[in-house]
């Protein structure tokens, strides 16, 4: 069992192959950066890549770990761990710099948004687009010879392109020509929950683990439907969150009723409210009126959703925790399970 110190000692390990893999990317030859852009390209980095919780690339490391059966990594098992987990905090920059954009957040990890900032603007779009693209140079670097090399490519493209697709979805029932409460459902929330967070937030740090080990994903399947109903399980809290939660805590104001979000707490409440408290729903959801947020919230208490949310969390838990105990193989039991404690009942 790694101790907590052990567990520091390794994030601030990771933490420091940040400055590393950002300088080589800085002094690449192929963008022959000007003083000014080299300064731009830093700042924007720094704001959007740094920060974070940082949980989905040191898991990469941490699954590592665990499928080698605990045993210490060796210097280079650590860095092409390390460099495949900011490869996907790099992917998780780019996705919340452009989702901000298009749900008009105002803040994010307790600081303005980067499109937020007046000298960014609508320059943002290109950041997240550069972001993105970032991320092969950084994999080709490393991994250019490895055997595994293709399907590191393979993966990475494919889970970035089905969270396109669920923000696209994310989208397109948020927009307001579109918007229409009858639609909003539970198979149609976890299709657009499983597209635009359960792949790349928990399936693909564990598929990067797998081929460092020299695994084949497709012997995985039964691990990969797992992991998928642990990110419909972690957007739950967080819609849960957005709605609930402290924004000192949280770090973000939530937007999800004035977006007119397909959320689990929407769901819940068009499939239990009354003939009043459906008219409440659909006059008041996706309006920015402070007033109108303040209904939709009066029928989510009334409803009892809070209480209702706590009894899904612990049920959704244990059935979880059942599903991976049923797996054959007792490291990728432990991976899982340390996976799903670490979002149990969290706060942010």
């Amino acid at each position: 069992m790694t101790s907590e110190l052990e567990l520091d000692e390794a994030r601030a390990r990771f933490l420091g192959l940040y400055d590393r893999l950002k300088n080589e990317l800085l002094q690449d030859p192929v963008f022959d950066l000007m003083d000014e852009a080299q300064r731009y390209v830093e700042e924007m980095l720094d704001y959007n890549i740094r920060g974070g919780k940082l949980n989905r690339g040191f898991s990469v490391i941490q699954t590592y770990k665990l499928l080698k059966d605990g045993e210490d990594l060796s210097e280079e098992e650590f860095f092409l761990a390390g460099v495949l987990g900011w490869s996907i905090e790099w992917l998780q920059a780019c996705l919340l710099v452009l989702d901000d954009i298009m749900d008009n957040s105002t803040t994010r990890r307790g600081q303005l948004c980067w499109y937020k900032l007046p000298e960014v603007g609508s320059r943002a779009i290109n950041d997240g687009v550069f972001i993105k693209g970032s991320i092969h140079k950084m994999v080709k670097r490393y991994f250019r010879e490895k055997p595994y090399y293709v399907d590191l490519l393979e993966l990475s493209d494919e889970i970035a392109l089905q969270t396109s697709f669920g923000q696209m979805l994310d989208l397109i029932s948020s927009h307001e020509s579109e918007r229409d409460l009858s639609k909003y459902n539970i198979p149609a929330y976890r299709r657009i929950v499983q597209y635009k967070t359960s792949y790349y937030s928990f399936y693909l740090p564990i598929a990067c683990a797998l081929l460092l080990h020299g695994e084949k994903l497709e012997n995985f399947t039964d691990v990969k439907n797992i992991l998928i109903e642990m990110g419909i399980f972690f957007q739950i809290q967080d819609d849960f969150l957005d709605c609930f939660g402290d924004p000192e805590v949280t770090g973000k104001i939530g937007t999800d009723i004035e977006d007119h979000k397909c959320t689990w707490l929407i769901v819940q409440a068009l499939e239990h409210a009354n003939d009043d408290q459906l008219k409440i729903l659909y006059d008041n959801y996706g309006k920015a009126d402070p007033e109108c947020i303040t209904q939709v919230k009066s029928v989510y208490i009334e409803l009892d959703l809070e209480n209702a949310f706590f009894e899904y969390e612990l049920s959704s838990y244990t059935d979880l925790m059942s599903s991976i105990e049923a797996l054959p193989n007792p490291a990728v039991q432990e991976v899982l399970k340390s996976f799903l404690r670490k979002i149990y009942r969290r706060k942010r």
